[in-house]
């Protein structure tokens, strides 16, 4: 839910409503629905070498000086991560920052990849729109192949949306057999709701990159990484094609907010009730990497 400059959203262990104020919000605001600010976004912000640049300037070591503020005014617990505070030589090193053995703890069935705020949607349609942010979504032009569209009809679809305050790895939401994953060229735009509500096109425009997870439980699920405005890159760590468990690493985005899709084929997942009331009421909810995401009947929320 946006209301003016705002982003709102549903804390999922209180059930409070919380403001995001994320950095760059009334730059965004500007960039995305304004005249001026769409004839710079097509003219020079989107572009890679943009976003390059700016990659550049956080690799400097100069940019470090800039993390103890950036966590105190966003209260990042730095207590879950391997390197303090002042052990990081860029802030782009802090950026994707690695979590300690046993900071997040991994649930059974589908998890989330990473901390985020999700939407959820259920029996989407080649031509899906989303209701909530009035964008359509098509399914062949986000993945360019028609057949894994196809495979994807009826099925359900998850969107969780890192800001640039919040933990920049990602994992596997499942147990399962990994594929080559696949590069999908784009532009960078900004996945912030505050640019959403231009009506462009960015989960199918933007840089992305798809892998297909092979799960016994839950047939084959479409895991896709999408670039954002200032994102020097998609990185993957995980270059195993053998098992993966649910909640091991799978890479991570350099600087900038992000986000992640999730594809389940036609009767394999049922989503958390929560979230789907949550997302029909135009409001994301708040999850942690490897909280469930899976409707359970003893799920707490």
């Amino acid at each position: 839910m946006e209301m003016n400059n705002t982003i709102s959203y549903i804390d999922r262990k209180s059930g409070e409503v919380v403001i995001e104020n994320p950095p760059g919000g009334g730059m965004l605001s500007l960039l995305y629905n304004s005249a001026l600010g769409l004839v710079t976004l097509n003219t020079l912000v989107k572009r890679k070498f943009v976003s390059r640049f700016y990659g550049f300037l956080m690799e400097r070591s100069w940019s470090s000086k800039l993390i103890k503020g950036f966590v105190e005014k966003y209260s990042i617990n730095m207590s879950e991560f391997i390197v303090p505070v002042g052990g990081y030589v860029s802030f782009n090193q802090f950026f994707y920052r690695a979590l300690k053995v046993g900071a997040r703890k991994v649930s059974k069935g589908i998890v989330s990849p990473a901390d985020g705020k999700v939407l959820a949607f259920e029996n989407i349609d080649s031509n899906f729109s989303f209701h909530v942010k009035g964008i359509t979504f098509n399914l062949e032009d986000f993945f360019q192949d028609k057949t894994l569209a196809s495979k994807y009809e009826g099925g359900n679809m998850t969107i969780i949306r890192l800001a640039p305050d919040d933990y920049h790895r990602f994992h596997f939401p499942a147990k399962g057999e990994v594929d080559e994953t696949v590069n999908i060229k784009g532009d960078y735009l900004s996945v912030s709701p505050l640019a959403l509500k231009s009506h462009l096109k960015t989960f199918s425009s933007n840089k992305r990159a798809y892998t297909n997870l092979k799960t016994n439980e839950f047939g084959d699920i479409g895991i896709i990484e999408v670039g954002s405005t200032m994102v020097g890159s998609i990185v993957q760590t995980s270059i195993s094609s053998n098992a993966v468990e649910a909640g091991e690493e799978k890479g991570y985005f350099k600087f900038g907010g992000s986000t992640i899709v999730l594809f389940f084929e036609k009767g394999k997942m049922s989503v958390a009730k929560d979230i789907l009331k949550n997302t029909q009421m135009g409001i994301e909810t708040k999850v942690s990497m490897g909280e469930s995401i899976e409707h359970m009947d003893n799920q707490p929320f």
